[in-house]
C-alpha cells in the first residue's frame, strides 16, 4: 500500500504555484504549515529531491517577503533534508544553501532616532528584530555546517558557511561580537574580507579595542597553523589603512603582533619565549592571548602542552557549532 502511495504522490509544481499564491496574498502562516506537511509526506517516500524544492521554494518567498521566521524554520528544514537524503556537499547544493542565505533581509537599525519614548519603542523593537533574523539565520548555517562536515566538506565544515556567519552576525548583530564573528572568519578562506570588517570595527569601536581585535584575529590563525592567512590579514589591514590616510594602532601590542609573525618565519623557539616575556603586560589584556601562544608553540615548534590539544576558551571557541 505505501509502495502504491508513492507512486501515486504527485509532482509538486500544483503545490508550489497554490503555495506562492498564499504567501503572495499574506496568508503566511497558513502556507508555512503547508509548506511543512507536504515536504514532510515527500520526504516520508524517500524523495528528497522534491521536498528540498518545496522548502527552498518555500523559505525563498517567505524570507523575501520579511517573514525571517517562517523562512528561516523552513530555511533549516531544507539542510535537515539534506541530511536525511545523505546529499553530498558540492558545488550546487552549496548553490542552493547560498541562494536561501542571501535572501536573509539585511536591515539597518535606525540609530538616528533622537530620543522620544516613541522613537526608542521603535529602536527597541528593531533591535529584537535584529536579534531574531541573526538567531534565524545562525541556526541554519551552523545545521549546513553540521551537515557540510559529513557530506564533503573539512572537518569544520564548509569554509563558505563561516564566512556567511562572520559576515551576517557581524552586519546584523546589534551588539558585535568580535570574538565570535572573527573564530568564523578564520574557519574561512578569505582573510581579506575579514580584514576589511576588522578596519570598519576599528572605525567604531572603543578606544584600545582595536588592537586587540587585529590581534586576535592573527593569533586565531597562527593557533590553526595558519601563517599564510595570519600575514595575508596583516598586510591587507595596513593596505586599507593606508587608502583611508589612517595608521595602525600604535602599541606595543601590535609591536609583537609583528615581531611574531617575523619570528614564526624561522626555526625560533628561544625568541618566541623572549617575546612572550617582554611583551607580557601586553599578552595580558586579552585571557586567550596567553592560550593562543601555547597553541602556536606546539603548532610550530613541537612544544607539548602539559594537557594537550586545544583547551580552555581557545578550544570553546573552535568547537562545532558556532553561534
Amino acid at each position: 500500500m505505501s509502495r502504491s502511495f508513492k507512486r501515486e504522490l504527485p509532482p509538486p509544481q500544483a503545490s508550489l504555484e497554490k503555495l506562492e499564491k498564499m504567501v503572495n496574498e499574506g496568508s503566511y502562516y497558513e502556507a508555512q504549515q503547508i509548506y511543512k506537511s507536504t515536504s514532510a509526506r515527500y520526504a516520508s517516500m524517500q524523495r528528497y529531491s522534491e521536498a528540498l524544492d518545496i522548502l527552498e521554494s518555500g523559505a525563498l518567498l517567505q524570507l523575501n517577503h520579511q517573514e525571517v521566521t517562517c523562512g528561516a524554520e523552513l530555511a533549516t528544514l531544507f539542510v535537515e533534508t539534506l541530511i536525511k537524503g545523505k546529499f553530498p556537499y558540492n558545488n550546487e547544493t552549496l548553490g542552493r544553501v547560498r541562494r536561501i542565505f542571501e535572501a536573509f533581509p539585511r536591515i539597518s537599525l535606525p540609530l538616528d532616532l533622537l530620543g522620544e519614548d516613541d522613537d526608542m519603542q521603535k529602536l527597541s523593537e528593531a533591535m529584537v528584530a535584529a536579534k531574531a533574523r541573526v538567531e534565524g539565520c545562525c541556526t541554519f548555517l551552523r545545521t549546513a555546517l553540521k551537515w557540510s562536515a559529513e557530506f564533503g566538506a573539512s572537518k569544520n565544515g564548509s569554509p563558505e558557511f563561516h564566512e556567511m556567519l562572520a559576515d551576517y552576525m557581524y552586519s546584523e548583530t546589534p551588539e558585535t561580537d568580535m570574538m565570535k564573528v572573527s573564530s568564523h572568519f578564520v574557519r574561512g578562506n578569505d582573510p581579506k574580507k575579514f580584514a576589511k570588517t576588522l578596519v570598519n570595527f576599528m572605525s567604531k569601536c572603543y578606544p584600545e579595542e582595536d588592537d586587540v581585535a587585529i590581534a586576535r584575529g592573527v593569533l586565531m590563525y597562527l593557533s590553526q597553523g595558519n601563517l599564510r592567512d595570519a600575514n595575508i590579514l596583516m598586510d591587507e589591514i595596513k593596505h586599507l589603512l593606508e587608502l583611508d590616510e589612517l595608521d595602525l594602532p600604535q602599541s606595543e601590542l601590535m609591536q609583537f603582533i609583528e615581531y611574531l609573525l617575523l619570528t614564526l618565519e624561522r626555526d625560533a623557539y628561544p625568541l618566541m619565549k623572549v617575546l612572550r616575556q617582554n611583551f607580557k603586560s601586553s599578552i595580558e589584556r586579552d585571557p586567550l592571548f596567553d592560550e593562543s601562544l601555547d597553541e602556536i608553540a606546539e603548532r610550530f615548534y613541537n612544544v607539548k602542552r602539559r594537557s594537550g590539544g586545544i583547551q580552555g576558551l581557545l578550544g570553546d571557541l573552535f568547537k562545532m557549532p558556532m553561534m
